[in-house]
């Protein structure tokens, strides 16, 4: 009996997981639908035509290694491998505010090719991916202060917690915001 007691609790899901699987869900219904107002607004006349900067290839590159990193980080954290983990939780961080800027470097070519992503000359099609993109980079910004918040904690001399669960949280996020960047992507590139 003692048995049967002690299994079923091993399943439960944690309840800061739950919360997280919840914020994702919602995440992905605001995304969802986002882009499926683009697709209604894309069979408009006034709708711009334009190819995606080139840079975000790179972002596109620069993310998912950056989810390699976090995943490397997570199995290090596990075997207890701190001056690996570090390096690699420092790594992540550094690669999620890089595809930022090169997202940035992104926006500022469309505005050098004239396209301009809010006021008066914009298209939707150029404000539909500025508040797409903006709120996608917004998601790995947050994404970034928690792994910013774990990395102190790596390094604190006090902190002496060896629990799992803030890490494996931040990459369970850190690999949502990687696919959902994916999706959008290829979105843009090929279904939108």
């Amino acid at each position: 009996m003692m048995a049967a007691v002690q299994s079923n609790e091993t399943r439960r899901i944690h309840p800061h997981k739950f919360t997280l699987w919840v914020a994702i869900g919602s995440i992905v219904m605001m995304f969802a639908a986002l882009t499926s107002a683009y697709i209604v607004k894309k069979n408009q006349a006034n709708w711009l035509e334009f190819d995606l900067p080139r840079v975000f290839w790179y972002s596109s590159f620069t993310i998912l290694l950056s989810s390699v990193t976090m995943h490397l980080a997570l199995k290090a954290f596990k075997a207890r491998e701190m001056g690996r983990y570090r390096t690699l939780i420092t790594v992540t961080a550094a690669l999620g505010l890089l595809f930022i800027t090169l997202q940035y470097f992104g926006f500022r070519d469309l505005e050098l090719r004239n396209i301009a992503l809010t006021g008066p000359r914009s298209n939707s099609a150029a404000s539909f991916l500025f508040v797409i993109t903006g709120l996608h980079m917004l998601h790995v910004l947050g994404g970034v202060i928690a792994l910013l918040v774990i990395f102190i904690r790596a390094y604190s001399s006090r902190v002496k917690n060896y629990s799992a669960l803030p890490v494996e949280m931040a990459a369970t996020y850190w690999h949502f915001v990687d696919v959902l960047w994916i999706y959008l992507f290829i979105f843009y590139n090929w279904i939108g």
